[in-house]
């Protein structure tokens, strides 16, 4: 039997962000449980690794305070501790009169959140930042940036265990119990006691919330975002990153370029749901999972929309056609062609949906008096993650003081 005073279970951007942050205000004694052997295995590591400025929150919200804090936060993070980071800037294209209408919007959040930008109202603006891309007018973010993640949660590994938190590798927590002095964790390798909880489990969170009572009107849903590599030689595609206007009433960006701190390209990624939590490929299959997922109401509710039953279909083909992924690419750089793309990475992104079928697109953590479950680190999270961490550390901080 392991007793420590907190026990975050997560060893992700979130989870270790908390404990850096906790162990280096407070005396408490602070352990890490992550299921995997290796860090940034998840959604941590299987990003974009972009820096997200702000533009696209609206004004007062969490995510408008995380993104804009925590951009400028990394970037000092990423210069102390040798971590790869590239202010690149992202081009945000218009391809018609409504998504350029939404590009004031965007400029009027921007205004508000205190994000650079500048308006490009041509063709020819737009090719004076990106000499391939295509659209009527764009908005360009120079703040935005590109990071290594997995570099990044590795030195919060480190750092973390020098301010004296232990780190455990390999650590499946299975149950998660009530006790009357906090809680147990049943792991894949002994119990734990102790008396504070941060639930930071990601793709998991809402499984281990679900056993102690908490959030039980929510489930995760997993969605697969597919990356493509733009081949080294044809890499002038994109100089920075291309995006396209975001569409207010989805909760996926959709397909778009990324030039990352090591100047590879990836194109991506989309949406699709995923036949499993840790289902990376589209051949990859967890039956109970899936089952879960088709048999949850939220899940089922959300499909009734027409929008997201046409959207999941085109994310489907996308998955399948690399055709039909190679034509979503077009629509920002007409140039690219499918030998251009080499088939990348895959990411999961653990998206939380309400029993009334709505997607949570707020970062969402429910408290209890010695608890604190993530259960929403939604996009952008990695962005997020040093004033998000140090905001769930504070309230584990108070409630152990209270």
């Amino acid at each position: 039997m392991m007793r420590h005073d907190v026990a975050i279970v997560g060893g992700g951007c979130v989870g270790l962000s908390v404990a850096k942050h906790l162990a280096a205000a407070t005396d408490l004694d602070v352990a890490v449980l992550e299921k995997e052997h290796h860090l940034a295995s998840h959604q941590s590591g299987r990003n974009s690794g972009v820096l997200h400025p702000g533009f696209n929150y609206p004004p007062g919200s969490k995510k408008a305070r995380f993104a804009t804090e925590g951009t400028a936060r990394m970037k000092e993070y990423c210069d102390a501790h040798d971590i790869p980071c590239e202010e690149w800037g992202v081009l945000v294209v218009a391809k018609n009169d409504d998504e350029a209408r939404r590009l004031d919007e965007l400029a009027d959040q921007a205004d508000a959140n205190g994000v650079a930008y500048e308006r490009l109202d041509s063709q020819a603006a737009i090719r004076e930042h990106e000499p391939y891309a295509e659209g009527q007018a764009a908005l360009y973010a120079p703040e935005a940036a590109s990071v290594d993640a997995e570099q990044y949660v590795y030195a919060l590994a480190k750092e973390v265990r020098e301010l004296g938190v232990t780190l455990y590798t390999g650590y499946e927590v299975q149950q998660l119990t009530r006790t009357p002095a906090g809680y147990r964790l049943e792991t894949s390798n002994g119990q734990f006691d102790v008396s504070m909880l941060v639930n930071a489990a990601g793709l998991h969170a809402d499984t281990l919330a679900h056993q102690v009572g908490v959030g039980e009107e929510y489930q995760v849903v997993p969605f697969r975002g597919e990356y493509y590599e733009v081949r080294p030689e044809r890499a002038e595609l994109c100089e920075t990153m291309i995006y396209p206007t975001p569409d207010p009433e989805l909760p996926f960006l959709g397909v778009h370029y990324t030039r990352r701190a090591d100047g590879k390209v990836i194109v991506g990624p989309n949406a699709v749901l995923a036949f499993g939590r840790e289902a990376y490929e589209n051949t990859d299959l967890n039956p109970a999972e899936l089952f879960e997922t088709l048999t949850y109401e939220g899940f089922r509710k959300l499909l009734t929309s027409r929008k997201m039953l046409g959207v999941a279909w085109d994310e489907l083909n996308k998955s399948y056609r690399k055709s039909k992924f190679v034509e979503a690419s077009q629509r920002l750089v007409p140039d690219v062609r499918g030998e251009d793309l080499n088939k990348s990475y895959a990411g999961i992104r653990a998206q939380l949906v309400s029993d009334d079928g709505e997607l949570v697109k707020d970062p969402l953590f429910v408290e209890r008096d010695d608890a604190v479950h993530v259960l929403n680190a939604v996009s952008p999270g990695m962005t997020s993650s040093l004033p998000f961490g140090e905001h769930i550390a504070e309230t584990i901080a108070d409630k152990h003081d209270a």
